[in-house]
This record gives C-alpha cells, sequence and structure tokens, in this order.
C-alpha cells in the first residue's frame, strides 16, 4: 500500500484525507508517527505556508507529503483570522479557545457576518520537487451565534455554510466532504494525482 504522510497530527484532517484517499490503496500516515515537529509558519499566505510544511515532512520522513494551509475569512474582520487561524487566540489556543474569541470580537456585529473557510493543499513527491501539486477551495458561509453540532473540528460549530440551516459541525462526514473547502481541494488534488500518474484507481469524481 502507497503510503503518505500528512503534514499535521491534527485528527480531524487526518480522517478526512485517509478516508477519501482509502479508495485509491493509499494510506495517510501523520507526520508525528515518525516524531516529525512541527515547522514555524513563516509564511504570508496559505500557499507558503502549505509548502514549507510539506517541503520539512517529505524532508524527514522521505516520503510524498500533503500539507494542507486553511483557515477562516471573516468580511467584517478583513479577512481574519485568516492565515492565523489555527493560533487566532494564541500560539497554544486551542480549537475552543479560538471559537469563543471569534464568537467575542463579533459579538455586537450586525448580520450577515459573512465568511468563508480556505484551504491549500500541496502534494510534493519529495523535499527537493520543483513542481508541486497545488490546489486551492473556499467554502462559503456565515458566523452564527453559538457554537451547534459536536461533528466537526475548528471552526465547524460557528460556521453556517451558504444555503444551509445548520453549522458544520452538524453536517455528516459524507456531506461535509461533499461540500467543504477542504473536500473540494481534495477532489481537485485527486484529480491532479491521477492525471500525473501518481495515483491509480478509484474515482476522483
Amino acid at each position: 500500500m502507497q503510503q503518505i504522510v500528512l503534514a499535521s497530527g491534527n485528527k480531524g484532517k487526518l480522517a478526512e484525507f485517509d478516508q477519501m484517499l482509502a479508495t485509491y490503496g493509499v494510506k495517510v500516515l501523520p507526520q508525528n508517527q515518525f516524531n516529525v515537529s512541527d515547522v514555524e509558519e513563516t509564511g504570508t499566505t496559505f500557499v507558503e505556508n502549505a509548502i514549507i510544511k510539506a517541503r520539512h515532512a517529505a524532508q524527514i520522513t522521505g516520503l510524498a507529503a500533503i500539507a494542507d494551509d486553511s483557515g477562516l475569512e471573516v468580511d467584517l474582520l478583513q479577512g481574519a483570522p485568516g492565515i492565523y487561524s489555527a493560533r487566532y487566540a494564541g500560539e497554544a489556543a486551542k480549537d475552543q479557545d479560538n471559537v469563543l474569541k471569534l464568537l467575542e470580537t463579533l459579538k455586537d456585529s450586525p448580520a450577515p457576518r459573512t465568511a468563508r473557510f480556505q484551504c491549500v493543499l500541496v502534494y510534493m513527491r519529495h523535499a527537493k520537487d520543483p513542481t508541486p501539486i497545488i490546489c486551492q477551495a473556499s467554502w462559503e458561509g456565515q458566523i452564527g451565534y453559538e457554537q451547534r453540532g459536536d461533528n466537526g473540528h475548528g471552526y465547524d460549530p460557528i460556521f453556517i455554510p451558504e444555503n444551509y440551516p445548520c453549522s458544520a459541525a452538524e453536517l455528516s462526514s459524507n456531506e461535509k466532504n461533499a461540500l467543504s473547502h477542504r473536500g473540494k481541494a481534495l477532489v481537485q488534488l485527486l484529480a491532479a494525482m491521477q492525471a500525473q500518474g501518481v495515483l491509480t484507481g478509484g474515482n476522483a469524481q
């Protein structure tokens, strides 16, 4: 079975990637299984940070690597928290800390509180890959006024997808994979990997 390292230790992300790549006979392994430390994200864009993370994981493990850099852009906050989404409430912040800070920041803000999740995925064959595959997708919605649901991670409990009455954390895994920024970017990535002969079989539709 082909192995690819995911440049993340996030269990929610790992589950999403592993579920969607399993049909191709690919096992996605978290970088912490190889004792890969988190690398400093010094980029100013999602693309730069994803490349930094993928290169770091590939260099240490010797495996091909996939990195995800994603975040939430809130229009009322001029795109914040953006690339700082995972550490919005501080460097050691947990998901709940970030969610509570965003709700507090927006507590007096009028509707619509439009926002979108952004995701950039990078696939690197090796650490010196000069032409990594880069895919990007977004998921439109708005920020709710309270937390709802427990199926997601990150900001999912307060993100209300466009044309949906529920939060992202109230969607099933299959529904979320079909709608989400990461799910859509991964479909693009799978198609690109198939086109370049990296993957065989499966279904990238």
